[in-house]
């Protein structure tokens, strides 16, 4: 079995990101202040001797050429000469000491001239001077810290570019200047950096703590507290402290809490509602089965129609549980076709004869016309039976249910109206919630299941149709939906 590689915390993770931030910000500056110094130094040095050759050669036909080369010099510290081809002199500035292009002879300078001109136009050229002009110096004879052999070098540089002169004639710029070596500068900036980086990395360190601890305390008191969450316990309150981001996931995190309290509230009402419901027509289909077993002249009609009634009952919530399951899954797929939808409700309250008769209930049916809908008609019919007991259940002592059929433009709307006392404002918006019950105290249904109103909800959603409730406390209630009218088939008398 492979071993799960534990992870480090955020406040470690954060911790150790700043740490290797700082690091890496250390030792750029080491490489940059300390090892490519002396390169970076050289570079910037030719960069600025080539720049001031350019300068020269746009303007070597300028008269006042002389004061340029002279003021350039003085500015970059370069020994600056222009001569013709011929070997005279047309501008000289001479401000570095130990000056080799002022104190060559003519033919080391048009060596210089000829390589510029056969190299494209330029020439460098780089060459040392030593500190020590023989071989008596040897470090190894000293004790303590002593310069090593090439230590005090200079390097020397002659830069020659050729140019045209207005009358056509050649000419060469030469430039000389010394690099002088960065030894002494870098032991100071090396001194520097060792105190800057003691100091660096302590700060480092200690900002390092205190930001990983200041960013990863809300969100671990937020893990901490979603624990809970996962072990049952609804009610902990998420801090919407610190940062924006993590106040945003505690609200939301409070608001699941919240949810989830309500959905557990609900499951458990569903649990013994549904275990009520469960266990009434199972305690008289066993209590009459045993009647009908033990005395004699109990094995009459009545006693097993009440079998048969319980156990319809009994199959009824089952399939409306599988039902609801369904729709709310996604499983449960339309099967839309044209029918007529005022026919259908005739049919459907004609089925409540014996309730009419035996029970005293008034179901009335006002419709103008006949109307044509394309839908799923069992889903609607399931709509209906399922409002229609639950206005039968709840409805006043006059047990009337008043069934309306109305058209407004192109659409049909059904409204079942029942005489009952009303649903409370504040619990409209949650009536078609799953397992919600206004009446908390459990109340068998006269007729269905008590899970109609979320199976009307699933159906009609699936039909995208609109549907709704108008309720009063005292005045009843009515619900209704809509549904788009469809064509007569040509098939229909």
């Amino acid at each position: 079995m492979k071993l799960k590689k534990p992870l480090l915390g955020i406040k470690w993770n954060l911790f150790l990101s700043f740490v290797l931030f700082s690091a890496i910000l250390l030792v750029l500056l080491w490489l940059f202040q300390i090892v490519f110094l002396d390169s970076f130094y050289r570079e910037i040095k030719i960069n600025a001797i080539k720049s001031t050759a350019e300068t020269i050669v746009n303007n070597i036909d300028n008269e006042d050429l002389p004061t340029l080369v002279e003021r350039m010099a003085q500015n970059n510290d370069i020994c600056i000469l222009v001569l013709d081809e011929d070997g005279s002199e047309i501008a000289s500035a001479d401000v570095l000491q130990g000056c080799i292009i002022h104190h060559m002879q003519a033919d080391g300078l048009y060596k210089y001239f000829q390589a510029a001109r056969d190299n494209g136009g330029s020439y460098l050229e780089r060459f040392n001077l030593q500190a020590f002009q023989n071989d008596r110096y040897d470090p190894n004879k000293f004790l303590d810290r002593v310069p090593p052999k090439d230590e005090g070098r200079m390097d020397m540089i002659i830069y020659a570019r050729s140019v045209s002169l207005a009358d056509g004639a050649q000419a060469v710029v030469l430039l000389n200047s010394v690099l002088t070596p960065v030894v002494s500068t870098v032991d100071t900036l090396r001194t520097q950096l060792f105190y800057i980086s003691a100091i660096l990395i302590l700060l480092s360190l200690a900002m390092a703590l205190l930001l990983s601890k200041r960013i990863s305390r809300p969100i671990i008191r937020i893990n901490n507290r979603s624990k809970e969450l996962a072990q049952g316990n609804y009610q902990p309150n998420f801090e919407t402290s610190g940062y924006k981001e993590i106040a945003e996931l505690a609200d939301s995190l409070n608001h699941a809490a919240v949810e989830l309290d309500k959905v557990e509230t609900l499951r458990r009402e569903l649990i013994a509602n549904v275990s009520h419901d469960l266990r009434t027509p199972l305690t008289m289909i066993s209590g009459y089965a045993e009647v009908m077993r033990d005395l004699p002249g109990e094995n009459n009609p009545d006693n097993v129609q009440v079998i048969i009634d319980e156990a319809r009952r009994l199959a009824g919530l089952v399939n409306d549980i599988l039902d609801l399951s369904k729709l709310q899954s996604g499983a449960q797929k339309l099967n839309p076709a044209t029918y007529n939808l005022t026919h259908s409700i005739r049919t459907i309250l004609g089925r409540y004869v014996k309730l009419i008769d035996q029970e005293g209930y008034v179901l009335n049916f006002e419709a103008g016309q006949d109307v044509f809908v394309r839908a799923d008609q069992r889903r609607i019919d399931q709509v209906l039976y399922n409002l229609i007991n639950n206005a039968i259940s709840y409805t006043g002592p006059d047990k009337r249910v008043a069934v309306r059929q109305a058209i407004a433009g192109n659409r049909v709307r059904i409204e079942i109206t029942d005489s009952g006392e009303g649903i409370p404002a504040e619990q409209l918006p949650y009536i078609w919630d799953r397992y919600y019950k206004v009446d908390k105290t459990h109340r068998r249904a006269v007729v269905g299941t008590g899970l109609g109103l979320s199976i009307v909800k699933g159906a009609l959603e699936l039909h995208q149709a609109p549907f709704g409730v108008d309720s009063k406390p005292g005045e009843g209630s009515t619900f209704w939906f809509e549904l788009n009218i469809a064509e007569k088939p040509e098939d229909e008398d």
